[in-house]
């Protein structure tokens, strides 16, 4: 062997993906399919979106999608967990800031909610969408976002134990409530003119209120 092949070949053992690097550089179908119907779900709905928009939005057929996914309820239910999962590692970046302080941690939660559901592209939450979009009870996508909600619940529930105010439960159902509402509005109003701006005032009152402490400026 020459010194000049010894040396290519040395440089591909060395490298062994750089050959294939843009076969692997291109997304899989099913991950393609997946991305695509995530934006289709939330900017249309998951009722209005359907298998074969999926597939040719994803530059695919019905055959490849259905190698991929046993069924489009299979699709919704993946959808509402990789959404549920975004959501908590939003709530768990923006709570780890302020450790230990429960009142500013709930403060802190419904500021960011409001900077992010008054912008153009919001479309509220996805999970609550699916909520009343999927009015079967057994539906998988369904049992995704009760099962996200209620662990929402929970965790405002704890928080609100946290401040040391009086019916913590309540407090936390009150604030959960308020995160809810201000999405689905989300939904009817356009963009930086909807009730929901006023969530984080909402909820720094509702604190303040079952804490038992007298009213803040809200400029404070």
């Amino acid at each position: 062997m020459s010194a000049s092949k010894a040396a290519t070949t040395a440089t591909k053992a060395a490298h062994p993906g750089d050959a294939m690097a843009p076969a692997c550089a291109k997304p899989r179908v099913r991950d393609r399919i997946f991305e695509t119907a995530c934006d289709l779900f939330y900017k249309h709905g998951i009722r209005d979106v359907g298998v074969e928009t999926i597939a040719t939005e994803a530059g695919t057929n019905k055959m490849s999608f259905y190698r991929s996914f046993g069924s489009k309820d299979e699709l919704v239910a993946e959808y509402l967990e990789q959404k549920g999962n975004e959501f908590w590692a939003w709530w768990d970046d923006i709570v780890a800031r302020h450790e230990g302080d429960a009142r500013r941690q709930i403060e802190a939660l419904f500021e960011a909610f409001v900077t992010g559901n008054c912008g153009a592209s919001s479309r509220g939450c996805a999970l609550a969408n699916a909520s009343v979009e999927l009015a079967e009870g057994d539906h998988p996508g369904r049992q995704v976002a009760l099962k996200q909600k209620s662990e929402m619940r929970r965790r405002f529930r704890e928080l609100a134990a946290g401040t040391g105010a009086r019916k913590p439960d309540e407090l936390g159902d009150a604030l959960m409530l308020l995160m809810e509402g201000g999405s689905l509005t989300r939904r009817t109003f356009d963009h930086g003119h909807g009730p929901v701006q006023s969530a984080a005032l909402t909820a720094r009152v509702l604190v303040d209120a079952y804490a038992g402490l007298p009213r803040r400026d809200p400029a404070t």
